[in-house]
């Protein structure tokens, strides 16, 4: 048994012009970060900031925005290096491991991924709808998507959004993206309205002691459930739970870490790109760029406008929170147009990002290949609309806020392999053009994948036993079904170079 069998770059990119099984290319950097500030500028642009200020780090969740958008930039300029070389679909999948490390750790990664993108875009399609009611119920509106029966509730608003932006990508990426597009546009004008009126409710004496000192932290149960909710890092060494201080800063990182997840979503449509050598790591870059700018700014309103420590005091703090607690309830039904809109175009970019993923997947053999034809548009129907199935239904259907944080322990052990891959790559292929280069290789990608490892072990003890279970649940896939039919392993493809 050889799981570590590999493809040569040209054999992947032979691959994308397979009759029946290639993608349109229509997108341009620009679509590409609009994408990325579309996926990333949702409903957390309002609440996240709020929520790790008020129990984690206080006004300094400003450093922890800065750290977390540091970490992301720099593994942006890993997928971009990746990206110039094989424009593929399937992003970390493709770029890091079938190319690069080998068959086994291709699977995992990609399955990785549909964890990240299947949770993020059931998540956000749930959650628009429950910020949809509250609009409803803010502008006076008697409307109501749920249907109660039983104990059973079924929120059909999901599925409308999903179905929505389904159609619009199996009619044609560059359709959707010039929607998701006129959307991120509103999105941003909102959020920056927001801001500017937010400063001038802004006091400089909450923003003092700008890091507060570290105190024991509260646990919202006892026993086995405390010892659930804690970072993993501070189980593991015996640390006694705490919040703030320098501590609080660095699980407040990987609490809002979430905010910057989009960019790897992006690279997934590298295969769609025009010109993407160039196209990709530029719309990459840029988007990051806008998300880092918004973020610190709505941070620094949110704790500037009140102390940390009355937004601690409420149940679910948010920027909309800050807004009432001065006054200012006008805000709140601006606000809450801004999180409908702003998850309604996250919901699109995750159904595109999961869907190339499984796309390469299955055009490589490792999930059924009928998953993997395209239609008339260039684009994979019969996936598309399998994808905004099963995300509608798990939506519509099932309490899937607590799966939160598998989004982020998926997308951070992508962006370490990825990261561990450059100079693995660097070596094995020095022949190939790159036309962008992340700089202080070997050092700098290894301290990255170093950094992003950190943010992991900062994530709750319960997330990571999840997170076993998901991958242990991926190798009986892979060894039952994936290993067999893999197109490297039937002989559809010659194995490439083995070391």
């Amino acid at each position: 048994m050889n799981v570590l069998r590999k493809k040569s770059v040209e054999q992947t990119l032979a691959e994308t012009e397979e009759s029946g099984r290639s993608l349109k290319r229509d997108l341009t950097w620009w679509d590409l970060a609009i994408m990325g500030v579309a996926v990333a500028v949702g409903a957390g642009i309002f609440s996240i900031g709020a929520q790790a200020a008020a129990f984690h780090a206080g006004p300094a969740v400003i450093i922890s925005f800065l750290i977390a958008g540091v970490v992301c930039g720099a593994a942006v300029m890993c997928y971009a290096e990746f990206a110039s070389m094989i424009p593929v679909a399937g992003s970390a999948y493709t770029f890091t491991s079938y190319t690069t490390v080998g068959e086994i750790v291709a699977w995992v990664i990609g399955w990785d991924l549909i964890l990240e993108m299947l949770m993020a875009g059931s998540v956000v399609s749930k959650y628009w709808g429950v910020y949809l009611n509250d609009f409803f119920r803010l502008v006076g509106w008697n409307i109501n998507t749920n249907i109660t029966i039983g104990s059973f509730n079924f929120d059909f608003a999901p599925i409308i959004v999903v179905a929505f932006f389904t159609t619009l990508l199996v009619c044609g990426t560059k359709i959707g993206a010039r929607v998701d597009g006129a959307l991120t546009i509103l999105k941003i004008a909102i959020v920056l309205f927001v801001v500017i009126v937010g400063f001038f409710y802004v006091k400089a004496e909450n923003f003092t002691p700008f890091i507060p000192p570290s105190e024991p932290a509260t646990a919202t149960g006892s026993g086995l459930a405390a010892t659930m909710e804690q970072p993993l890092w501070q189980w593991a060494t015996g640390m006694t739970p705490s919040i703030y201080g320098v501590a609080g800063i660095i699980s407040g990182a990987a609490l809002v870490f979430f905010a910057f997840l989009g960019f790897d979503v992006v690279a997934t449509t590298s295969e769609e790109t025009v010109n993407p050598k160039k196209n990709v790591p530029l719309g990459i870059g840029v988007g990051m760029g806008l998300i880092i700018v918004l973020y610190t700014l709505v941070a620094i309103v949110t704790t500037g406008m009140v102390s940390y420590k009355d937004l601690a005091k409420q149940k679910d703090p948010s920027l909309a929170t800050a807004f009432e607690m001065v006054g200012a309830d006008w805000a709140a039904k601006i606000i809450s147009f801004g999180i409908v809109i702003g998850l309604a175009t996250v919901v699109m970019v995750l159904l595109l990002g999961l869907t190339r993923v499984v796309f390469a997947m299955s055009r490589d053999g490792l999930l059924p290949r009928s998953l993997s034809h395209t239609g008339k548009h260039g684009t994979p129907v019969r996936l598309q609309i399998a994808v905004g199935v099963v995300m509608a239904l798990i939506a519509a259907s099932c309490n899937v806020s607590i799966l939160a944080d598998m989004v982020n322990i998926g997308t951070l052990s992508a962006f370490t392999l990825v990261s561990i891959s450059i100079p693995i790559m660097r070596k094995k292929r020095p022949d190939l053009k790159r036309v962008f280069k992340i700089p202080g290789n070997p050092w700098v990608p290894i301290l990255i994948a170093l950094a992003n490892i950190w943010l992991m072990l900062n994530l709750s003890v319960l997330t990571w036993i999840r997170f076993v279970v998901w991958l242990a649940v991926g190798f009986c896939i892979y060894f039952g079904y994936g290993y067999r039919h893999a197109r490297l392993g039937t002989g559809e493809l010659e194995v490439g170079n083995q070391e």
